[in-house]
């Protein structure tokens, strides 16, 4: 925002030529009487200021497209007094408007709790406000942040990571509108074609169908035809009754003209097509009047459809006619299309067999069949279990009787006729009355469980679905529409191939669209096609081109979904917004960086305040204002340790500062590790856009997986390498993607994968209780002396279940008081003051300390509080290792922050006992950590691979790709143009080899990095 504001409606261009009398030079702090005499001079000036011609000069921030006459009435600060959210500590700060202001920090230090506890909620809390007293009592309330006072708040938008939506129903068009656009555009100018014949569908007026009958069929006898029945089942005795007594005396059944009898009717369980024979004529021009009434009274009582056959042709096929979009061959028609026929969210589109899902749950024969070695008695039929005494054994003991084969018969033993026929069910016709090989009708084990899948029951659905699989809808072939509305096409594609490509093919076959359409689509779709293009293109700038509009939103990563929620709100123009964003950079390569940091600075030039909590080198550099909150984490940050241009943050010897200048860095190591000399050796993965490809993974090194978004990393490593060794390990049901085959699984003893998923949705949930240090601490506590003398078990120390905790806040430690029409108030609970247990459960303690004062206590004293209780200590320190140190072992898990949350898992994994031959994948580790933090992730990963066992990371950031021994790039670009392994070996040789778009920015990163002396 320009320090100088001028009550003048030039902009600051002109102003060099024409200066107004007076000028207002700053909205300083001045209020009341001042301000307004202020205000009340700007105007007067600017009514004795001369007239100024057009301008071509830009106020940079303008906000609302206002002239400067009403900048010095905006605020030029968003500023908060006294913030204490969670670990700040009382802060103050002045953050200014329209600018791209980043806050950054080390993990923990409070800039979650300064952006989106404190300013974004007041925000929303004050959007809530404007709601009446009714309104608010059904929306719940919003309670108010601990802070005293934000001035200068504008409308506030979250784009958080957590927002992702669960539907499966929900996909990247739908979010972004795109498809929305999509289907209105098919629905007005797409052609329709025959999904018998592929022949174009036509449709014809009434006159048209006449003179089609006239020139085609003049001197020849026809029958004229309405249809009625077109393909039912049914006896149809009442409709008879009804064509009798509209005056019509003949039918045509099944291809044959019958008289209408007395109680006429067909068998009712067979197959019928019922026409009523409207006329009977011979075509001549003059009898045009004839044939005119008699094509109107077959489409009225055909409704809009009717039939001509000529007696005399060889073939005897009637033709069709309709008003409707009919297939003439066939007599297939559709409905007029609208925009819910592309719809899989409606029953218009929607494919019947998969409910507009795409996939179906298959159960399948592998999953009842787990082991064929087994007999049924012994559990071989997984689903059944071990031989009971109930009567599904009882008839499978008779079927297999009848075979000279019995429940103890090993499966593998008997013969695959009659295992499909255990599987897949016995008909009354293969039963022959006990003669055959079947003696009665058996529904099938498969047939079962299927039907079971649509109980009402939870628990059964739960049951049932350990032995299905998705499996692309056959009907649909994962297009989720139904077939009419994939025979809708424009340039030869339907819509369904539209939303599979990706968004870069996508917007490439748009582009010239006009010169492929006819003169009239072109009028209809010329306003849409714009629209098309701009939100495509918004998606493009954001860094998404290798997303398609088909993808299920469940699937995107946090950054993704922050992106593509970045992208529809450039896409609105809101202007005078207050945008808070949550490293939108995760999951983004460097080279996709640019885009986003561009996209944000769009957003803040058309007049928006843009604030980024963030991490990333190159936004830092490119933000407008820095705040850099510290110093420590948890109880040791919540403090403004450097705030200003990312140059005054630079020389502020913060820690941020001394990672960003060079004086603090990740070291290298210049010798790598030799490894165990073996390699895990996947051939041929061709899951999603994977090009055939043969990973190697050398054994007990530290290796990065890299390539820009949407190369393939993760269809690669999460998709089919884990699931291949959890498969091997642990018996999981996942099937991996489509390979050939795997080499050295005997190499490694097991798998453990830490992934991007939250620990706990609830305030119960905390570091003790995810990692499990909580269930040896409530041991620990159940073998006290105390305890066993007042009967105490280690239930009895849980919070979760009765006995031990305080009834009156069933453990919570707090109460929500309901306000009805204003927001609850949390209070400690007034029976155990948020101590959480009874005072019989506190009286017993292990070293003077009771179970809540263990809650209550930070990891680092923890660390030395159970200094000689190896069990607990084990779990404990690692918390403590990977830079967790400050956090509670009782702290919600709500309450942590990403990049906590993550540490918290890897934290879990690492602590279970490894045997150096453990293989660890672990999926952008980095996400949510700051420079410093990955310099203890980075120490605690080599410590894991110095013990010889292999660590595979999934990773964009240069400071931990550098580290690795091996590093296996994939790309070279996102969707189809990846897929391929384009470099591998160390980090220095990939740099070196210039290929694909990581090695440019690793061989600038290595260029300023340092190696450890030695």
């Amino acid at each position: 925002m320009a320090k100088k504001s001028t009550a003048t409606p030039v902009t600051e261009a002109p102003m060099a030529q024409a200066k107004a009398p007076k000028t207002v030079k700053k909205t300083s702090a001045k209020n009341g009487a001042s301000a307004a005499a202020e205000t009340a001079a700007a105007v007067r000036d600017l009514a004795e200021m001369p007239a100024a011609g057009p301008t071509t000069g830009h106020v940079h921030g303008q906000l609302n497209g206002h002239s400067p006459a009403s900048k010095h009435l905006e605020a030029q600060y968003i500023e908060v007094y006294g913030a204490r959210e969670h670990n700040l500590k009382n802060v103050s700060v002045k953050i200014p408007r329209n600018r791209l202001v980043v806050f950054t920090g080390i993990s923990g230090s409070g800039k979650s709790s300064l952006a989106f506890d404190t300013i974004y909620a007041e925000g929303q809390r004050r959007y809530m406000e404007t709601f009446s007293a009714y309104a608010r009592s059904f929306m719940g309330g919003l309670e108010r942040p601990d802070v005293d006072k934000i001035e200068g708040l504008s409308p506030v938008i979250s784009i958080e990571q957590k927002t992702t939506s669960r539907n499966p129903r929900s996909t990247v068009g739908t979010i972004t509108e795109i498809y929305d656009f999509l289907r209105l555009l098919y629905a007005r100018t797409a052609e329709a074609f025959s999904y018998a014949t592929g022949k174009k569908m036509i449709r014809q007026s009434d006159d048209q169908i006449i003179n089609y009958i006239i020139k085609h069929f003049d001197g020849k006898k026809l029958v004229v035809l309405a249809p009625v029945v077109k393909g039912r089942k049914g006896h149809y005795r009442e409709d008879f009754q009804k064509i009798a007594k509209l005056g019509f005396t003949k039918v045509r059944v099944d291809g044959e003209i019958l008289d209408i009898t007395p109680k006429m009717q067909v068998d009712r369980y067979k197959i019928h097509d019922i026409e009523i024979v409207i006329d009977r004529l011979l075509v001549k021009e003059e009898d045009r009047f004839r044939l005119s009434g008699s094509v109107q009274n077959a489409l009225t009582h055909g409704k809009g459809t009717m039939l001509v056959l000529d007696p005399d042709a060889k073939k005897g096929q009637p033709q069709f006619f309709s008003r409707f979009l009919m297939d003439p061959a066939t007599g297939i028609a559709y409905d007029d299309p609208a925009p819910n026929t592309f719809s899989f969210n409606s029953p218009y589109g929607a494919c019947p067999t998969c409910n507009g899902l795409g996939d179906v749950q298959e159960i399948t024969e592998e999953a009842v069949l787990p082991d064929r070695k087994l007999s049924i008695s012994r559990g071989g039929i997984a689903p059944l279990g071990e031989y009971r005494d109930i009567w599904i054994f009882q008839q499978l003991s008779l079927i297999l009787k009848k075979n000279k084969a019995t429940l103890n018969t090993p499966l593998d033993k008997l013969p695959e006729e009659l295992l499909k026929r255990l599987l897949h069910g016995i008909s009354e016709d293969e039963a022959d009355s006990g003669k055959g090989m079947y003696n009665e009708v058996f529904e099938g084990i498969i047939p079962f469980l299927r039907r079971q899948m649509d109980s009402e029951s939870d628990n059964i659905r739960e049951w049932i679905a350990q032995y299905a699989q998705a499996q692309p809808c056959p009907e649909c072939q994962g297009y989720r529409l139904k077939k009419e509305s994939l025979h809708f096409k424009m340039d030869g594609k339907h819509i369904g191939e539209l939303s599979v490509m990706d968004l870069n093919d996508l917007a490439a076959w748009f582009e010239d669209l006009e010169s492929r359409l006819t003169d009239r689509q072109n009028v209809i779709a010329r306003e849409l096609l714009k629209e098309i293009r701009k939100r495509i293109g918004f998606l493009l700038e954001v860094g998404l081109d290798y997303l398609n509009l088909h993808r299920p939103v469940r699937t995107l990563s946090g950054g993704e979904s922050q992106r593509i929620r970045l992208a529809t709100q450039i896409g609105t123009q809101l202007v005078g917004v207050l945008y808070i964003m949550d490293e939108p950079s995760i999951g983004l390569h460097q080279r996709d960086n640019e885009r986003l940091i561009k996209a944000l600075q769009h957003l803040r030039d058309i007049g928006n305040s843009v604030i980024v909590v963030e991490h990333d080198k190159d936004m830092i550099l490119h933000a407008d204002h820095v705040l850099d909150i510290g110093p420590g984490a948890g109880i040791h940050g919540g403090h403004i340790v450097a705030s200003g241009t990312p140059q005054e943050i630079f020389n502020s010897g913060s820690l941020t500062s001394q990672y960003l200048s060079g004086q603090k860095h990740i070291e290298m190591q210049r010798k790598k590790r030799k490894g165990e000399g073996t390699e895990l050796v996947l051939k041929g993965a061709k899951g999603n856009n994977l090009k055939n490809v043969t990973l190697k993974v050398p054994l007990g090194k530290l290796v990065a997986v890299t390539g820009v978004s949407g190369s393939g990393k993760s269809t690669l490593i999460h998709d089919t390498l884990y699931p291949i060794l959890n498969q091997y390990f642990f018996n999981a049901k996942r099937e991996p993607l489509a390979y050939g085959s795997i080499e050295g699984l005997d190499l490694v003893d097991k798998v453990i994968e830490v992934d991007q998923s939250p620990i706990g949705r609830t305030p119960r949930s905390n570091p003790a209780t995810y990692t499990g240090v909580f269930t040896e601490i409530r041991q620990l506590f159940g073998e006290m002396a105390e305890a066993k003398i007042r009967g105490y078990g280690p239930g009895r120390f849980s919070f979760n279940v009765k006995g031990g905790r305080c009834e009156t806040c069933e453990g919570a430690g707090i109460r929500t008081i309901e306000m009805n029409f204003l927001p609850d108030v949390h209070v400690p609970c007034e029976t155990c003051k948020g101590r959480r247990y009874n005072r019989e459960t506190l009286e017993v303690r292990f070293k003077g300390k009771s179970i809540t004062d263990i809650l209550d206590m930070t990891v680092e004293k923890a660390v030395e509080f159970f200094e000689y209780q190896p069990r607990i200590l084990r779990k404990i320190k690692t918390l403590n290792e990977v830079g967790l140190g400050y956090l509670t072992l009782g702290q919600q898990a709500t309450t942590l922050s990403g990049g906590e949350a993550q540490r918290v898992k890897l934290a879990t994994e690492l602590s279970k006992k490894d045997t150096g031959k453990t293989f660890y994948i672990l999926d952008e580790p980095t996400t949510g950590l700051h420079f410093e933090d990955i310099n203890h992730l980075a120490d605690v990963l080599q410590k894991l691979a110095d013990k010889g066992n292999t660590v595979l990371i999934i990773e964009h950031n240069l400071d931990l790709i550098k580290v690795a021994d091996y590093v296996i790039d994939i790309g070279p670009e996102g969707g189809a143009g990846g897929g391929f392994i384009v470099a591998q070996g160390t980090p220095e040789q990939v740099a070196k080899s210039g290929k694909g778009h990581t090695a440019r920015f690793l061989a600038e990163e290595l260029r300023t990095s340092k190696y450890a002396a030695g």
